[in-house]
């Protein structure tokens, strides 16, 4: 017979989470992330997420290197590629040149 141990906390967080998104449904962690989001950013300005955002690029700058940025933006070109067509880039440089949004 296997021996009961105590639940770690990661484990007790996990299954916690899990029970919450069975009761839930899966769009309920967005909904509650976007209402969090909402207030820190009225709490501390929208210019707060360009700072962090700045901190973390700066920080997987210095982790990973230049080359890191590379590599995921190829990755994440051909992505793109796969799912939308080869042609996908050509189509939205065309409308984006002739988008109202930036003749203004």
């Amino acid at each position: 017979m296997e021996e009961r141990r105590e639940m770690t906390v990661r484990e007790a967080g996990k299954k916690g989470g899990e029970t919450v998104k069975r009761k839930y449904g899966p769009g309920y962690y967005a909904e509650i992330g976007k209402k969090g989001g909402e207030a820190v950013a009225e709490e501390r300005g929208r210019d707060f997420y360009a700072e962090i955002g700045k901190k973390g690029g700066e920080a997987v700058m210095r982790r990973h290197g230049p080359e890191f940025y590379s590599e995921i933006g190829k990755k994440g070109g051909q992505s793109v590629k796969a799912k939308h067509g080869p042609d996908y880039y050509a189509r939205i440089g065309r409308k984006g040149g002739s988008s109202k949004k930036r003749q203004g």
